[in-house]
């Protein structure tokens, strides 16, 4: 399991931004500000660290010139401030990606994925949870409130599929684009009727919302 060092000082958008990576199946650490970051940091290794610039004590752009005399760990620098001079000092430093505060969280994840996978440090979600339900990805296997549930492999590719946008819209779609051959591409019937399926299994903890013309999410 990843472990991602989320340094951020704004604590609601912190919550929010640590709630989407667990429930993607990553192994999160937060710091408030810059010293404190630093200083987890010497106590263990992080696969990646999202890094705020306006931090109290040590800023952003500081820290990063730390870290990078130290090691080459993915950095993502996540920020209100996006200036083009902003970016390119941030590029200066070598940080992986440089994204706005305003951007979808399912988004976020996405890329904090890419930067991962671009890193070689990518060693996949080994299990997701999301209130009753826990999938565990390397058994391939679903518990919905405690009891072993029998998926098909599509079911079970939906539900990861859900789980990995950790509430962000799943479209119809993209899931067919995905799990099914091109034939399919046009009939989302198909995927209306494994989450139809899905919902049958989960049973009292069904949490999917259907999205009207568009696809599905977990509430």
């Amino acid at each position: 399991m990843n472990q991602i060092l989320v340094v951020e000082d704004n604590e609601d958008y912190q919550e929010l931004l640590v709630n989407f990576l667990s429930n993607a199946g990553f192994a999160v650490t937060t710091a408030n500000d810059g010293l404190e970051a630093f200083d987890s940091m010497q106590e263990r290794e992080f696969d990646l660290i999202i890094l705020d610039i306006m931090l109290p004590k040590i800023d952003g752009f500081t820290l990063c010139e730390l870290i990078r005399k130290k090691t080459d760990v993915p950095i993502i620098m996540l920020t209100a401030k996006f200036s083009e001079e902003d970016q390119l000092k941030g590029y200066s430093l070598k940080v992986d990606e440089y994204i706005s505060k305003t951007t979808s969280m399912p988004l976020i994840v996405s890329k904090v994925e890419a930067v991962l996978r671009r890193s070689g440090k990518d060693m996949g979600a080994e299990k997701l949870s999301h209130k009753d339900i826990v999938l565990d990805v390397s058994m391939h296997t679903v518990k919905v409130n405690g009891k072993d549930t029998e998926f098909t492999l599509k079911e079970f590719d939906i539900l990861f599929e859900l789980m990995k946008a950790g509430g962000g819209v799943v479209t119809r779609k993209s899931l067919l684009s995905k799990l099914w051959d091109y034939e399919y591409y046009e009939d989302t019937r198909i995927v209306d009727t494994h989450i139809k399926n899905i919902r049958k299994k989960l049973g009292e903890s069904d949490c999917i919302d259907t999205v009207r013309g568009i696809g599905y999410k977990l509430s």
